[in-house]
């Protein structure tokens, strides 16, 4: 057969397709919208940004990051949720995605159980303890200063309600003590803080730590995970230095409006998955001790997302976190 009588059989055969089955077929082709619901810079916006050429070479199609910060995320989610669900606009997010709805209530925005179809869970962030030079030498005597003079000591947070925030209030109740928490717009300013000896300890993740680590302007105490980060090998884990269970996680995960048609879900979970396990992507993660979840599905993305709702609720509405 040749290649012109080829080409004409199957143009045939593709105008012969319904509209919506010949749109999935050809998906991508036009470029793709991927929402970040935080400010440029920040965490999610990095690993959103290291991603996204890397989609764009696979699909075919460019993959564009806006930001759309605001309201704990509230936003950009609600963005993407109300959006056509035909596979153009996505969602890049974060944990505090799974806390917003126990945070707002109501006000949230959109339909957090119904609104979204999973697309891939893509990594995972260990959180970790750290305090300034002139403090606490080991994460037992941090507990020890949080126990026996209670309130007098504070820990600062990118904002309330988030998971740096409910990772130190966890800390604080686990020990058994008391500290006041500092909301700050930006993990950044309460850093800074830090540093200056105004807090007693932060939590936060190593890839944002790591120059103040080295800089010898912070020290790290202990690590909120199951087992030690190789980055990381003479620094204890919670469990391992006080005795009970700790494992924190931040992480990223992406998201489609609720009814994008299954075929262009499963391509964009390819996708990921795909990049994920390009070696200078791993490598890049490593670096930051990101750990990338290799294969997520459709599925078990949305599980994910549901299980963490599950989980932050009671501990959100216990701590008394309001939106600011």
């Amino acid at each position: 057969m040749s290649l012109t009588r080829r080409t004409a059989l199957a143009g045939l055969a593709a105008a012969t397709l319904p509209g919506s089955a010949f749109a999935q077929a050809n998906y991508p082709d036009k470029p793709i919208r991927m929402i970040i619901a935080f400010a440029a810079g920040g965490p999610t916006d990095i690993v959103g940004r290291m991603l996204a050429p890397r989609l764009s070479e696979i699909l075919g199609q460019q993959v564009v990051v806006e930001n759309k910060p605001g309201a704990t995320g509230n936003i950009g989610t609600a963005m993407v949720a109300d959006a056509k669900p035909d596979g153009y606009t996505i969602l890049f997010s974060a944990s505090t995605m799974a806390m917003a709805p126990a945070l707002y209530g109501k006000l949230v925005g959109y339909d957090p159980m119904n609104g979204f179809d999973g697309i891939a869970y893509v990594a995972s962030v260990p959180l970790i303890v750290v305090v300034p030079m002139d403090g606490a030498k080991s994460i037992g005597e941090l507990a020890d200063m949080l126990k026996k003079e209670k309130g007098k000591y504070s820990y600062p947070s990118s904002g309330n309600g988030g998971m740096i925030h409910l990772a130190g209030y966890l800390f604080v109740e686990k020990v058994g003590g008391e500290a006041l928490h500092v909301p700050y717009r930006g993990s950044a300013p309460g850093m800074v803080d830090l540093i200056a000896g105004r807090h007693a300890f932060q939590m936060d993740t190593l890839g944002t730590s790591k120059g103040f680590i080295e800089g010898g302007k912070v020290r790290v105490l202990a690590v909120a995970a199951d087992k030690r980060l190789p980055q990381l090998p003479d620094v204890p884990t919670v469990q391992e230095a006080l005795g009970f269970p700790f494992s924190i996680n931040t992480w990223y995960a992406a998201y489609a409006p609720k009814g994008t048609p299954r075929p262009i879900v499963d391509k964009l979970n390819a996708a990921f998955n795909k990049v994920l396990k390009e070696p200078e992507v791993k490598k890049w993660a490593d670096d930051r001790a990101i750990e990338l979840i290799q294969d997520s599905t459709p599925a078990s993305a949305k599980k994910f997302y549901d299980d963490q709702m599950t989980f932050w609720d009671p501990i959100i509405k216990q701590s008394g976190a309001k939106p600011e």
